[in-house]
């Protein structure tokens, strides 16, 4: 499984330093084009794939310090760790959806 992790732009252009919870790493940005410093983007195998506001930058570590907590045994109240899943139904994204009939 790939799991995608933000990371901030600190510079460069089609190539970048970009900090995360990983470190500092040189990434690929030939998919989102170059971004100016302090950007954030999702990061999947040293490449990123999409621009990130701050806001799902930090929704994104989130879960993953939560996983982290689960895989080390750490978390007793699971539901506390995702409180944007909580209460609600889950969703599917609308390409997964039907198709209306064409008549």
């Amino acid at each position: 499984m790939c799991v995608g992790i933000p990371m901030r732009v600190e510079e460069g252009d089609l190539v970048a330093w970009c900090q995360g919870r990983t470190g500092r790493k040189r990434i690929n940005m030939m998919l989102v084009g170059p971004q100016p410093a302090g950007t954030w983007v999702l990061a999947f195998l040293d490449s990123a794939r999409e621009v990130l506001d701050e806001e799902g930058a930090r929704r994104i570590n989130d879960a993953l310090d939560a996983v982290d907590a689960v895989l080390r045994g750490e978390a007793s109240d699971v539901d506390a760790l995702f409180p944007d899943l909580v209460g609600r139904e889950p969703q599917r994204p609308d390409f997964s959806l039907p198709s209306e009939p064409h008549e």
